[in-house]
């Protein structure tokens, strides 16, 4: 039998794990009568836990949220998760966490066992961090639209567009999306009577809260990819249509929401939606894809593909007259 030390953490490790416990399901995990895990129950709530219990055949334990943050029981993976992601907060997106962040991932580090310790290591010493220019935006804005979204109350802001035009927006906020190293806003626009994509870091500081909205259906089902071909459509010189041949469940695993949108065409066909202002790297991107493709539009890159092939093909074709290498 566990000692009560230990016994105390397994049960504090159970409660967090999922929503509700049944006292008998707690005293089997525990090999203890269910008289043992009220008293262990009791002994978390002088230590400052808040353990909710509800009478009844339909009845149990839960952990709640108390006047205090208690400490938290990790397993190894979701210590090495917690680590990384502290991590990337204090040179990520998010301004005015940084300093936080690093002193949370310091305590973390100090208390993780060695193997685990390694692991954290390792990624910070083997990962190179590129450091966008712009796009960080501060917490408390983010708090702010987030809070709005989720009250369901109108925002009022400044927004500079990207080519330095500055207006007063009115929207209904209704989801923030987290992209490449960007922030954006998915709202609708009252005076413009449309879904419309912010950027968060084009936000104004003063942003200002109003009556509540009643929400509208959203603009798409999958706001990552909605997003991302906003992006794209303001970004991009040219937008593309191309037919790949593969089930829609491999090519997801190809094609992240970042670079472009897919559209099921049967089940041995998708249709790609994607941008770019380069021609050549977007014809070698979907060639890596590793599927057969047809490009739909535009023109200009089924001009760019069959130059790319020409010059493939000659590059592998043997030139006479070469001299053969010996190994």
């Amino acid at each position: 039998m566990l000692s009560t030390s230990a016994r105390l953490l397994k049960l504090l490790s159970l409660l967090q794990s999922r929503r509700s416990w049944a006292g008998a399901e707690l005293a089997e995990r525990l090999e203890v009568d269910v008289r043992t895990v009220r008293r262990d129950v009791d002994r978390l709530r002088r230590l400052g836990y808040p353990v909710r219990a509800a009478p009844g055949v339909a009845g149990g334990y839960r952990l709640g949220a108390g006047a205090e943050l208690p400490p938290l029981l990790l397993d190894d993976e979701e210590a090495v998760a917690v680590a990384i992601a502290l991590r990337t907060a204090a040179g990520g997106t998010v301004a005015g966490i940084e300093e936080t962040a690093l002193r949370a991932l310091g305590k973390l580090e100090q208390l993780l066992p060695t193997r685990l310790r390694r692991r954290v290591g390792a990624l910070q010493s083997y990962t190179v961090s590129l450091v966008g220019t712009g796009g960080a935006v501060p917490a408390e804005l983010l708090a702010q639209i987030a809070g709005a979204c989720r009250d369901l109350e109108r925002l009022r802001f400044e927004y500079t567009t990207r080519d330095e035009t500055a207006s007063r927006r009115t929207v209904e906020p209704y989801r923030l999306v987290h992209l490449g190293r960007r922030w954006y806003l998915v709202a609708f626009d009252l005076d413009r009577d449309d879904w419309r994509t912010f950027r968060v870091d084009r936000i104004g500081s003063r942003v200002s809260t109003e009556r509540r909205f009643v929400p509208r259906k959203p603009p798409a089902r999958d706001l990552g990819a909605y997003v991302a071909a906003s992006v794209s459509a303001a970004r991009d010189r040219y937008q593309a249509e191309i037919v790949l041949h593969g089930p829609i469940a491999q090519l997801r695993r190809r094609v992240p929401p970042s670079y472009g949108t897919l559209e099921v065409i049967d089940d041995e066909t998708c249709l790609l939606r994607t941008g770019s202002d380069w021609l050549g790297g977007l014809a070698v991107y979907v060639a890596m894809i590793g599927v057969d493709f047809e490009v739909l539009e535009p023109l200009e890159l089924v001009d760019e593909v069959r130059r790319l092939a020409e010059r493939f093909a000659r590059a592998h074709a043997p030139t006479r007259g070469n001299p053969q290498i010996m190994t």
